[in-house]
């Protein structure tokens, strides 16, 4: 398997296990058809067939059509129609892999040692080195968040069953969006296993069973949005942001980027119609009140400043092109989110952790297995929910940001209703500040370049904000009492 394909499953904080082998995706054959205006044509079902496709979902609110077609000629048959803006199909190679990879936590419950009594009263709290990072136990005694407040956790699925989530789970807003329109949430759905985890960390029930969320009394939804392999593609994410919109979500958790493309140049003709139609989407769930929460990346890259895309269409096997800030992430790019960077238990940036001024707005422990192994956090891992009622560690950006979601629900939770500016606001200003490393820690880095262009790593500005640590790092008591 190709390196550039590991480092891609390592966004999801996963351990990616060999035997892995290419199939085809499920999702080849769609496309997204985004119009000119933000509302679909009339007789665009009609427009579709004639064009050889079928129309799997529409969402006039936003001028997209998701269709599919076997046909070669499918979009340049489309823009024919001077009414459509443009046609991006989403096809292409899949990478499966054989399991889900998460680091095991060690023994099953029933089998761990006795440990001194804790706050939580959770079995597993000892190991949760990073939510004492960010003061829960002192949050959680002013407030644990409201279940009138509802996190949607857009991810790979949610093992709803799972007894640290059940208490929490809200069928009624769930959804599975991997075809690129809502469907019901199935048991079983969460094949990949990463969302699970993410949902522990921001929502895990103060029950007595295994480990504690930040915001451990909120509901929370679970929003497919990607295949069984991990790839989150256009169709699905437009999905999944039309419904949080329309389904009382209050934040919503993003521990990817959205495939094909890594960058999304916004110059290029295909490219554009994702990079619109996804903002559209996400624009309209921010203009319904949700905040939206995303991970930064785990490529060392600086994305203020991207140069090179090495692994792009990331379905595989990639083309290396130069880019420039014509391309963005999506969606840690979209204005108005919540960009999220990793650290670990030494408060120091992960090793893998992408970063960038305007891009990260805070920092969340995600997790370092090679430079913050400590008596704390001896794998430097975080631990969480999988699928199947079981607790394992990852690492990631996609482990961070989930801490930061959580901090927003408790936000919520303490003084809402608020408007997402607000609780946006809230966020950053309560978060500790952490100035840019001096140069012996920098030395630090020099093993772990960009990814994407091979730079050294690089921190811009200073200890109120700066492009490693945003405004600093979340702090849940100071959010729930300033």
């Amino acid at each position: 398997m190709r390196h550039g394909l590991f480092r891609r499953l390592a966004l999801l904080g996963l351990l990616v296990l060999a035997g892995a082998a290419f199939a085809p995706a499920a999702n080849a054959g769609n496309y997204l058809v985004l119009y000119k205006q933000q509302s679909v044509a009339s007789g665009a079902g009609a427009t579709i067939r004639n064009a050889g496709g079928s129309v799997l979902a529409s969402y006039p609110e936003i001028g997209v059509v998701i269709a599919h077609s076997n046909s070669a000629s499918f979009r340049s048959n489309l823009l024919k129609d001077a009414r459509i803006w443009g046609a991006a199909s989403t096809a292409g190679m899949g990478v499966q892999v054989d399991d889900a990879g998460l680091e095991a936590s060690g023994p099953p419950i029933g089998d761990l040692p006795n440990f001194p009594a804790n706050d939580s009263a959770e079995p597993l709290f000892p190991l949760q080195w990073d939510m004492r990072q960010i003061h829960t136990p002192e949050a959680h005694a002013i407030t644990g968040g409201s279940p009138e407040v509802l996190v949607g956790d857009i991810d790979t699925g949610l093992d709803f069953t799972h007894p640290d989530l059940a208490p929490n789970y809200d069928p009624a807003n769930s959804t599975d969006c991997s075809s690129g329109a809502p469907a019901p949430l199935l048991p079983g759905n969460d094949v990949f296993g990463h969302g699970t985890h993410t949902a522990g960390t921001i929502a895990a029930a103060q029950n007595g069973i295994g480990i504690v969320g930040v915001a451990p009394r909120v509901k929370i939804a679970g929003i497919k949005s990607s295949n069984n392999a991990g790839f989150f593609f256009p169709e699905m994410v437009v999905c999944s942001f039309m419904w949080a919109g329309t389904h009382g979500i209050d934040v919503t958790n993003n521990s990817y980027f959205a495939d094909p493309w890594y960058f999304n140049c916004k110059n290029d003709p295909e490219q554009r119609a994702i990079w619109v139609a996804e903002q559209r989407a996400i624009k309209f769930a921010m203009n319904r009140g949700v905040i939206v929460v995303a991970a930064a990346g785990n490529f060392s890259d600086d994305l203020a400043h991207p140069t090179r895309d090495i692994i792009s269409p990331d379905t595989g096997p990639g083309i290396p092109r130069d880019v420039t800030n014509a391309c963005a992430v999506v969606p840690v790019e979209v204005p108005g989110v919540i960009g999220v960077s990793a650290d670990g238990n030494l408060r120091i940036k992960s090793f893998y952790s992408s970063y960038g001024s305007g891009v990260v707005q805070v920092v969340a422990p995600g997790g370092d297995s090679i430079l913050q192994r400590t008596a704390e956090a001896p794998n430097g891992r975080v631990l969480s929910t999988v699928p199947g009622g079981g607790w394992a560690y990852a690492q990631g950006t996609s482990m961070a940001t989930p801490h930061v979601t959580g901090v927003a629900a408790l936000i919520e939770s303490r003084y809402g209703p608020l408007s997402r500016g607000r609780v946006t606001a809230m966020v950053a200003q309560t978060a500790d500040p952490i100035a840019c490393p001096d140069a012996v820690t920098l030395a630090l880095y020099d093993p772990f370049p960009s990814f994407s262009n091979e730079e050294p790593q690089s921190c811009q500005g200073g200890a109120g904000y700066n492009s490693w640590y945003g405004h600093g790092q979340v702090n849940a008591l100071s959010a729930v009492t300033r």
